[in-house]
């Protein structure tokens, strides 16, 4: 009885003393927890805490997506994977990420399957679905558009999931290569004679009969990439707050200047989405105006992504540049 009395005070004793100069294993372990913790603020301005840089990341929209490649982090789930090899060359998936579902109706049970670290989501979702991504894991909800600044907002979810994933040294270096093909660019339009040419870039899409076109102004991110090119937009239409995007049709075409570059991008494997090339070809008003007649009508490469990040828009400068030198 004695030596068990004395083994358990010598016991107490000893966690009593290791416990006095903090040394204990537990004690430390907890202190490199909480040096790797993070919170962080979304685009909501919600608060959103993580363990620590986020390794099993699902992406429910591609321009979240082509960041996070962009950063060197591999998504676990994107949404509708098929659609953003169409659309998003810039940055191509280099695993096999699983499919969650589409960009608009992501499947919460494939989601909770994948049992990710952080789901990356974007306001254009419903708050419904946010709410059930929070049951499964942390979301970062971010503004994915802003009209008022469409290179800032990129640039700010670009530095927000590098911060989510430890990977801000590597923003640092995306945002810098950015400036300079900016730059690049601007210069080399310059010596093609094309500083403040008036440049007009859309979309276009076909439902039934009817065909409807979509200039990007001023307050797109196309169009902010296009200033800073030193193209002045020529449209003249009011855009939305978020994407800065308008709504026009063939008729409305006839209100840009006779010498406006036309530019635009569509999909061949997606009909509807491309009636530069198709329907419009026996269109009066399309084939009479102006810059169709002197060939100042540009398609550039499928899959850039209008609405990406820095990959994209690099991708674009470029396609832009060699468009304009012909």
């Amino acid at each position: 009885m004695r030596r068990l009395l004395f083994t358990a005070a010598a016991a107490t004793a000893a966690a009593l003393a290791l416990s006095s100069c903090g040394t204990t294993e537990p004690a430390a372990d907890d202190a490199k927890q909480n040096t790797s913790a993070l919170t962080l603020t979304d685009g909501t301005g919600t608060k959103v805490k993580l363990d620590g840089p986020a390794k099993k990341v699902v992406g429910t929209e591609w321009n979240a997506v082509e960041s996070l490649i962009s950063l060197g982090v591999n998504p676990t789930g994107v949404a509708d994977v098929k659609g953003y090899k169409a659309w998003d060359t810039a940055a191509p998936l280099t695993n096999d990420p699983k499919d969650v579902g589409t960009r608009g109706e992501p499947s919460m049970d494939t989601i909770a399957s994948l049992k990710p670290d952080l789901i990356i989501a974007t306001t254009d979702l419903p708050a419904a679905a946010v709410k059930q991504m929070r049951e499964i894991a942390p979301v970062l909800n971010l503004r994915p558009a802003d009209a008022a600044d469409p290179l800032g907002q990129m640039t700010k979810n670009l530095d927000l999931l590098a911060e989510a994933t430890g990977t801000t040294e590597r923003a640092a270096k995306l945002k810098k290569d950015f400036t300079a093909k900016l730059a690049e660019g601007k210069k080399k339009l310059a010596a093609a004679g094309h500083s403040g040419a008036k440049y007009a870039f859309a979309d276009g899409y076909v439902t039934g009969n009817q065909t409807s076109i979509r200039p990007y102004t001023s307050g797109s991110l196309i169009g902010a990439v296009n200033e800073k090119l030193g193209l002045k937009n020529d449209w003249t239409a009011k855009g939305d707050k978020g994407y800065g995007l308008a709504a026009t049709d063939v008729e409305g075409l006839t209100k840009l200047d006779e010498n406006v570059h036309f530019a635009y991008i569509g999909n061949d494997g997606d009909k509807s989405s491309n009636p530069f090339t198709g329907v419009l070809k026996k269109d009066k008003v399309w084939t009479s105006l102006p810059f169709v007649k002197k060939g100042n009508v540009h398609r550039l490469p499928d899959g850039i992504w209008m609405f990406g990040g820095t990959a994209s828009m690099s991708q674009y400068v470029d396609s832009v540049v060699e468009a304009l030198k012909k």
